[in-house]
Order: C-alpha cells, then structure tokens, then sequence
C-alpha cells in the first residue's frame, strides 16, 4: 500500500504543480487588490488547475513511455518519472488516471460556471487548458511533436492560469492580465526548451519532434537566450502598463539569474550533464520568481 502510494505521488510529480498553481494565485492577488476575492471560489479553481496538470502528467506517462524508456538515466526535470519504466505502476494506469482526472476537472468547471456563477468564459478557458495540456503528448495531436507544443506551454502556463485566477473572481479579464503573462510564459517557454535537452538523443530515437529536435540543441541555446532576453525586456515593459514600479526590486535578483543562465546556455553548458541539471534547476526558479516577484508586487 505504501509503496503504491509512493508511486502515485511520483507520477504525479506535484513539485511541478508550482508552475500552474503559482500564476493563478497571482490572477486571484490582482483581482483581490480590486477588492473582489472569494476563498472558496479560489480553492475550486485550484483544485481544477492541478486536476488538469495531473491529466497532463499522467497522460505523458503513458504516450511518451518509448523516448523515456531510452533516456540516459534519471533526471529531475526531463525524462518522466520513471515509475512505469521501473514496473511500480503499469502503463495502462497512468492513461485511466489522466481520464479520470479530465473528467474530475471538467466537473469542476461545472460547479464553478454554474453553482458559483463564475461567468460564461469559465468552461470554455478551461477547455483551452484541457485541450492544451491533454493533447500536449496525447495521440493523434500530440502537440509536442508538431513544433508548436512549447507554445502551447508557453499559454498554458502563462496567460491562461493568470486570466482564469482573475477571471474566476471578477468575471472579466483585465489588460493587465496580458503584461503579466508574457514574461511569464517565456520563461516557462524556456523551462520546457531547457528540459528537452537531457533527452534529446532519446526523442531523436523515438521520432518525437519537439522544438530542440527540429532545430538541434546549438539553435534551441540561441532561442533560448532569445526568449530569455525577451522576459526581462517584458517585466520591464509591464511596469509603464499597470505594474507598480516597486515590481523591480523584487525582480531585479530573478533578472540576474535569467543573465547568468542566458549566458551559460549560449556558451553551451548544457553539453555538461550534471551542469545541465543546476541550469534546468536554476531555470525553474526564474519562472517561478518571475510569478513571486509579481504577487510580492501587488501584496506590498
């Protein structure tokens, strides 16, 4: 029993919960900064955020079992979680599970669009997301294979959960919401670019054709500097377009970081295994102090 346990926490791999969860909180602090917030309505929303990133998870467990089978040993950010390659859980269960948890997910919509009256664009933002993250690695879509799936990621983990913790509470969608997003959704952009790096001899095997396979790792580091730039450029940007000016104290370490690993991964570090695992850590900290430095914004 505990052994399974543990293995469903694997797979469900909830430290990436934070890269949903932390924007959308960030959509609930602006519309509370308005003066409209409601507790329970937030919670539901969160519980339908992580539902639809387990769906995606999940679903990934089971469509991209062959190019994680090849991988070239464990890793924190890239590869899967390996507890189907490893026999802890079988395959087929992570398939029932992502199903189980879209539909989980759609009945959340349903009580937040029609118990809580949240607004006619709940489900349908919602099924963006479903679409988004399902089909992210789910056939005959699989959006990671047809070279716009870190775009798509780049939404999801961008515009759409800051649109919809705002939208939730307040039944509309500020075009703040648009300034905010962008630096956070090229920043996740790049979480995802970096992250396929690891696994890139493995998805050439495989045929999966994502972005860093299409280009070869030498161009994806350059889109990768290029975006990560393009971040910094935006948080500064944000600031003549509703963003309080005290935003850039809080960001101003987040930007030093983004620099650094802008850099690194231009002067091609990312040949160096156990470095490319600091810079993907180190990555995912952006993204999520690229969010903190927003909220810590708008709570101060």
């Amino acid at each position: 029993m505990a052994k399974n346990l543990r293995a469903w926490l694997a797979l469900s791999r909830p430290p990436f919960h934070s890269v949903g969860v932390l924007p959308f909180i960030l959509g609930g602090v602006l519309a509370w900064r308005q003066g409209t917030f409601r507790w329970d309505i937030a919670a539901w929303g969160v519980l339908g955020v992580v539902l639809v990133m387990l769906a995606t998870y999940y679903a990934g467990e089971y469509w991209d079992y062959v190019e994680d089978s090849l991988g070239r040993g464990p890793s924190r950010f890239s590869g899967g979680s390996q507890v189907v390659q490893r026999g802890l859980l079988p395959r087929h269960a992570a398939l029932r599970a992502s199903l189980v948890s879209l539909l989980l997910a759609g009945g959340v919509g349903l009580i937040l669009q029609l118990g809580y009256r949240t607004g006619p664009w709940t489900i349908p933002l919602g099924l963006l997301g479903m679409v988004g993250g399902f089909f992210y690695s789910t056939r005959p879509l699989r959006w990671v294979s047809r070279g716009w799936g870190e775009l798509w990621i780049a939404f999801c983990y961008g515009w759409l959960p800051v649109a919809v913790g705002y939208y939730l509470q307040t039944g509309e969608i500020t075009p703040l919401i648009h300034w905010l997003a962008v630096p956070i959704g090229l920043t996740i952009f790049n979480v995802i670019l970096l992250n396929e790096s690891p696994d890139y001899p493995a998805d050439l095997a495989a045929g999966k054709t994502n972005l860093t396979v299409r280009l070869g790792r030498e161009w994806a580091s350059r889109l990768y500097g290029l975006a990560g730039l393009g971040s910094g450029a935006a948080v500064l940007f944000s600031l003549g377009h509703g963003v309080p000016a005290r935003a850039l104290w809080f960001y101003l370490p987040v930007l030093f970081l983004s620099l650094i690993l802008v850099v690194q991964v231009m002067r091609g570090r990312w040949r160096d295994r156990s470095a490319l695992e600091r810079l993907c850590a180190a990555n995912l900290a952006v993204n999520l102090g690229t969010t903190a430095a927003y909220i810590f914004t708008f709570i101060t």
